[in-house]
This record gives structure tokens, C-alpha cells and sequence, in this order.
């Protein structure tokens, strides 16, 4: 039997998105993409925006796959992979899991943050990316996915949708924002990762990127209650309107 596993070897897949989102060492763009070797490959544009005012994505990640594959589902536990992108900026997990899932077929990570386009904190960064992934004709589904930086486990993703068919075609999308259910939505930036204060207010890292146990939760993940006001996070700074992201995904000649 042929092995159709992504063309991407362990070490290649943790460094696919740095280390995790405390550090802001994510490294370079990445791009991921595999054929059976029977199909043609497809070559799809990608291009995700912010669209909140207050909350920061974790570089965006994309994947087309077959319709067996499900990153994450309303009403249903988080996998490790997503857990840990929602908790603490962890991308390693879920580049293991693309290594991992053959009916995964092509992948690609943004190589920084997307902030708000107003830039509240003054980073720099930019709040729109583009990316590229190739795939064969079996994969005729995308998912997105990033973390909602200045929250306890929150994402912002797009769960299994069509991808188009034909070359030049395209589909648009609006991503709204999940709880992942596995951490207590305490608002404090000690329980934050560091970088949900200094990309929106600037200042001294504050927070942590590991999980804690003691204010973990066993529930399923549901969409976002948005920014309460119960810690240290303003809701007229960190609140959101929904949708929080939106996609162009286009086919393009390969």
C-alpha cells in the first residue's frame, strides 16, 4: 500500500509554527501539499482577514482535505490540537496532526499574528494574509482555524467548507468565534498568553503559555460568549462583534 501521508517529516511539522504564541517565534510561512501520485494537484489562494477590533488571530492555518476529516465541531469535545491552539498559541500539535491524517492533503500557516486592521497596539503586524496550499482532487474541503489571542480558549475557524472546483473560481466565507471549552473564561491576563496584552494595549508581557490545571473545564466547544468584562479585559477593547475572520479562498493555476 502506498503511503500518501504529507511530504513533511516530524521535525518540519513542530517547526511549522515556532514555538508557542509567548515567545512570538513562529517562524516562516509554511505551505504543505502532497499528490497520490494519480491526481493532479490543485492550487488554492487563501486570503483571511481580522475583522475584530480588539482580539488578535495566532498566525492563520489552513487545510483542504476529504470529507472525513474534522478538526473541530460545535457541541463536541476539542481535540489536543485544538486545545492546545486555544489555550496557549500552540501550533506544534495540530502541524503533528497534518503530519498524521492522510486525508489531510495540503496545508499552510501565516508567518505572524493578524491584528485588528485598526492596530490598537501599534505592533506593525498586519491583519490580513495570504497563503497558498496545493492538494489533489480528493480533497474538496478547507478548514481554518487560529486562536483568539486575548481570550482563555477561544478560536476563530471555519469547520470543513467547499472548496471551489473550477480554476479562477472563488467562495467567501465568514469565520466566527468558538469556546473550545476546556479553560474557565477567567479574563485575566495571568491566565492569558502574554501576547494578549501587548498586542492591543501595549506594554510589559504579561501571562502565561502553558496550560493550567486549576481553572481547567470538561465541556464542548460552543460558540463564544465574546469578552464579559468579569477580569482584566475591557469588552469595549477586547469584545468582538461576530463574524471575527473572513476568507477568499480562490483556485488558481498551479
Amino acid at each position: 500500500m502506498t503511503d500518501d501521508r504529507p511530504t513533511l517529516s516530524r521535525r518540519q511539522a513542530l517547526a511549522l509554527g515556532g514555538a508557542a504564541l509567548g515567545s512570538l517565534a513562529f517562524g516562516s510561512a509554511t505551505v504543505l501539499g502532497q499528490s497520490d501520485g494519480q491526481q493532479s494537484s490543485r492550487t488554492y489562494r487563501v486570503t483571511v482577514a481580522n475583522l475584530t477590533r480588539g482580539q488578535p488571530f495566532t498566525p492563520p492555518a489552513v487545510a483542504a482535505h476529504r470529507p472525513s476529516v474534522e478538526v473541530f465541531a460545535v457541541g463536541s469535545e476539542a481535540n489536543e490540537a485544538t486545545q492546545q491552539l486555544a489555550e496557549n498559541g500552540n501550533l506544534g500539535p495540530l502541524s503533528s496532526l497534518i503530519e498524521d491524517t492522510n486525508a489531510i492533503r495540503g496545508a499552510a500557516v501565516g508567518d505572524s499574528p493578524l491584528v485588528p486592521e485598526s492596530d490598537p497596539g501599534d505592533t506593525g503586524l498586519p491583519y490580513v494574509a495570504e497563503l497558498e496550499l496545493s492538494a489533489d482532487a480528493s480533497a474538496g474541503y478547507l478548514t481554518f482555524v487560529s486562536m483568539l489571542v486575548a481570550t482563555n480558549d477561544g478560536i476563530v475557524g471555519l469547520d470543513t467548507v467547499p472548496l471551489p472546483t473550477n480554476v479562477n473560481e472563488s467562495r467567501t466565507y465568514y469565520a466566527n468565534g468558538y469556546d473550545v471549552g476546556t479553560e474557565e473564561n477567567t479574563e485575566l491576563f495571568e491566565d492569558l498568553v502574554p501576547p494578549a496584552k501587548t498586542l492591543v494595549i501595549g506594554g510589559e508581557p504579561e501571562g502565561t503559555a502553558e496550560s493550567d490545571p486549576d481553572i481547567g473545564e470538561d465541556g464542548v466547544i460552543t460558540p463564544h460568549p465574546g469578552i464579559q468584562g468579569v477580569g482584566n479585559l475591557p469588552p469595549s477593547v477586547y469584545d468582538w462583534r461576530e463574524p471575527a475572520g473572513y476568507l477568499q479562498v480562490e483556485r488558481v493555476r498551479g
